[in-house]
């Protein structure tokens, strides 16, 4: 095989016969079979460029499949997993593979299920607590967006991860693209179809079924109890997400050990996706042959002596914002993007770097500080907006120069906005270094700073505010034996795809110390 490298037009890139015909040209090889294996978008200049890597040879040199499903039937004593987004659904297909029988516990509904209750939020502003953009099957990806780049290339095998993903539904583009993104749309079939995966090899899935203690014993962990049902089993994978407050605190009402974790914290800001396609394309109009604009922003800001990073996250072009409010009296803030991204919007998370300077000691030492000033936030927000899930908002500009906003621009968040000065809703250690980024953003980026954007409070789950900590090379928790925190929730990953190799690393350890084959 001749690994070859090609910068064509968007139009010629999107056509296999003419990307085939350059290839083989290229290599010197006319009759060959072409097959690319990387794709990205090269922007920095116009005119813009689609880049690709394409392997050049032989027919019959493709190489073996990075996935073949388990054949195994699993059965006997299981390994329970509390979480069905991906560190749970990943530990559980990695555990079938090695010959263990998984448990799932689920405190939401299955995706089908759990449409209805996303709904209800958007157009009746009802949250239920067991079921949302954040919990029920398949986690806060399954409902919130799909993308898939990560920079956990030394956690494990991402290629794998991707190729479990497309052979559960999704598109072939996320094995080539640089930055992969499934969409919103495409999300529930993919996660109901590893759920019949687990169930058909012997695995089990119990849904609408909240953990509320843990079944302690002389220092080992031997199952947990849900409405009073025992699931014991050979250790437990701790798989909840970044949300789950009640977890945190069954753990730190049984003396788990826990640690504060900094996070950070912000707002979402939303553009119209053309405004976004001229400036990142230099272009008045974007080339129809390529995908919505994105953009990546940082910048370093001083506040009263301490330096924190400024950025942007969670960035969804061609997307929509979210109400992501876990339980009644609270407004958050988060967003998504369709397979096509095709909606007439762009937005990001820009958010600060939160740790003790910033938040201060009012709620003690508790290693859950840091959360009960994340739900304090929330709450204000909620409050600000209206007792409501409107959104406190204001325009860009507006928030730059501390004005309240007289009218607001047209969004895509459903439930709606209230014009807020958001200084009454975020800190001064937040808003200041978010005015200060911004002003930076729109020099970086001419044209971002404009009336025509809206930002949005508060977009405040970033990632988990606890550690529930673990030793580095068992990931057992460093306390209580036969306990595995995995993924977001633990403070071990950041996405889909480090969450899902967070999942199975854990249930390779779990099967190692605790699971091994009589």
């Amino acid at each position: 095989m001749k690994t070859i490298y090609l910068s064509l037009s968007p139009k010629q890139a999107a056509d296999p016969v003419v990307v085939g015909a350059i290839a083989r040209q290229k290599a010197g090889l006319p009759k060959a079979a072409v097959r690319v294996v990387k794709r990205s978008v090269d922007a920095r200049k116009a005119p813009v460029k689609v880049r690709l890597v394409v392997q050049v040879g032989e027919d019959g040199q493709a190489e073996q499949p990075a996935y073949v499903p388990s054949q195994n039937l699993v059965a006997g004593e299981p390994v329970i997993i509390v979480g069905s987004g991906p560190a749970g659904l990943f530990a559980a297909l990695r555990l079938i593979e090695l010959g263990v029988k998984p448990v799932i516990l689920e405190r939401g509904k299955d995706v089908q299920a759990r449409r209805r209750d996303l709904a209800q939020i958007n157009r009746a502003g009802i949250v239920n607590p067991d079921s949302n953009y954040c919990f029920g099957e398949g986690g806060a990806g399954t409902y919130s967006d799909g993308k898939l780049y990560t920079r956990a290339k030394k956690r494990g095998n991402v290629g794998r991860v991707l190729a479990i993903l497309h052979y559960h539904g999704a598109p072939e583009t996320i094995l080539v693209d640089a930055h992969p993104h499934i969409g919103t749309n495409k999300l529930p079939g993919i996660i109901a179809s590893i759920r019949q995966y687990i169930l058909a090899h012997g695995g089990e899935i119990h849904f609408n079924t909240r953990v509320d203690d843990l079944l302690l014993n002389n220092g080992q962990l031997l199952g947990v109890k849900a409405a009073d049902v025992a699931y014991e089993g050979r250790a437990v994978i701790l798989a909840t997400g970044h949300s789950a407050r009640d977890i945190y605190q069954i753990l730190a009402d049984r003396e788990v050990h826990l640690e504060a974790k900094p996070f950070a914290m912000g707002v979402r800001v939303e553009h119209p996706q053309g405004l976004i396609d001229s400036i990142q394309y230099h272009c008045r109009v974007r080339d129809p042959y390529l995908p919505a604009a994105a953009y990546s922003l940082v910048h370093q800001v001083d506040y009263r002596q301490t330096t924190k990073g400024v950025f942007s996250f969670c960035m969804c072009p061609g997307g929509f914002m979210v109400p992501a409010a876990t339980a009644p009296g609270e407004v958050v803030i988060n967003g998504m993007s369709p397979s096509r991204r095709n909606s007439r919007f762009a937005n990001s998370g820009i958010v600060v770097a939160l740790d003790d300077h910033e938040i201060g000691r009012a709620y003690g030492d508790s290693p859950l500080r840091y959360m009960r000033f994340q739900e304090a936030i929330e709450q204000q927000a909620f409050m600000l907006g209206g007792a409501s899930l409107a959104a406190p908002a204001q325009r860009l500009t507006d928030f730059v120069r501390q004005q309240v906003s007289s009218s607001l621009p047209p969004s895509s968040y459903k439930p709606g906005m209230t014009s807020v000065a958001l200084d009454e809703v975020l800190p001064p250690a937040i808003s200041a270094r978010l005015r200060y980024a911004f002003r930076q953003f729109g020099r970086k980026m001419r044209g971002y700073l404009t009336e025509e954007a809206v930002i949005l409070a508060v977009e405040s789950r970033t990632s988990s505010p606890v550690r529930v900590p673990r030793n580095p090379h068992t990931l057992e928790h460093v306390a209580l034996k036969r306990l595995f925190p995995a993924g977001e929730g633990a403070g071990y990953a950041g996405g889909i795809v480090s969450a899902a190799l967070d999942g199975q690393r854990c249930a390779d350890r779990v099967v190692q110390l605790y699971a091994k084959k009589d």
